[in-house]
């Protein structure tokens, strides 16, 4: 029997926590939020939704925080514009929500392609972000340094980026109930998660977002303007500006077994910063290290947003 049409209320996931939708830089952002206190900003990677961090929204909110997930540009249940899908959108996406939040700033957390957003964040708008913690992620000079120098490298780890600037790729990602998005998961992580019910139950719910319609074709946008703009002005413009320094704290943690960003590529990222800088790789962990050691990256994300 073939399974019915998938639409946004399949990421509305219940738990302890409340979903709302919040307009923001001239879009609608559907977030999970719980707790209350100062607000912790979670940004989701590829292939993912809100969901991501479930674990860490409900160990937040219990140490006195306001945790808040949300689905990015194109993904989930957040709108799916054609276009806005560039470094600097998405920088204003995340500043506007802060203040569509009513905060002034936040502890900004980003894992993988929410990681580059945070980066990006933090250097363009470092008044909004007090603390940063990047998850799988290098600075975005580091890893396009990364890829033009080492071919056998990190070059050949992103090759699906490669092939996610074809035409209509989009079409091939949710192909037979979305099974390439199973894969990259499965590929991508360490092999302990893999074998667990987490892994059974998260791989379920990111195929299922992955069919909402317009999702695959916005997912791939972002990577699609980071290859195009790298032979044009704005592109040139957005590198000039990101080399200006990360301001604000951060702390780096990163998957010893991350085949996507490679470990030595994301550990350069240290000299885009000016402030308190920490790098912590977490062994035996792939790319997804908030579902991968949920509670100890959890710990991690306290530890950093309690310091002063």
């Amino acid at each position: 029997m073939k399974p019915g049409p998938v639409d946004e209320s399949c990421v509305l996931i219940e738990g302890d926590w409340t979903h709302r939708f919040v307009s923001a830089n001239g879009s609608r952002f559907h977030i999970a939020e719980a707790g209350a206190g100062p607000l912790v900003l979670l940004l989701h990677g590829f292939p993912e939704f809100w969901g991501a961090w479930q674990h860490q929204l409900t160990a937040l909110a219990g140490a006195g925080f306001r945790a808040v997930a949300v689905d990015l540009r194109g993904y989930g249940a957040s709108d799916k514009p054609p276009r806005g899908y560039d470094g600097y959108t998405m920088a204003a996406d995340i500043t506007g929500l802060i203040r569509a939040l009513g905060e002034r700033e936040a502890t900004l957390v980003g894992a993988g392609y929410g990681g580059l957003a945070a980066w990006t964040t933090a250097a363009f708008h470092p008044r909004c972000v007090r603390r940063l913690v990047v998850l799988s992620a290098a600075h975005p000079l580091r890893l396009r340094a990364s890829i033009l120098a080492h071919p056998r490298g990190q070059l050949s780890a992103a090759g699906p980026v490669l092939k996610f600037q074809l035409p209509r790729y989009e079409h091939i990602l949710t192909r037979y109930d979305a099974a390439l998005i199973g894969s990259y998961l499965r590929e991508w992580a360490g092999p302990t998660w893999v074998e667990s019910a987490d892994f059974a139950a998260y791989e379920r719910a990111c195929r299922n977002a992955f069919q909402i319609p317009q999702t695959a074709f916005c997912s791939l946008e972002g990577f699609r303007w980071g290859m195009r703009s790298l032979l044009r002005l704005h592109g040139y413009r957005f590198r000039k500006q990101l080399r200006v320094p990360v301001q604000v704290p951060t702390l780096h943690l990163h998957g010893a077994l991350d085949p996507v960003v490679l470990p030595a590529t994301a550990l350069g990222s240290g000299r885009y910063v000016i402030a308190t800088y920490e790098w912590r790789l977490l062994e035996g962990v792939g790319h997804f290290p908030h579902r991968e050691a949920p509670d100890l990256v959890s710990g991690e994300i306290l530890r950093w947003a309690k310091e002063e």
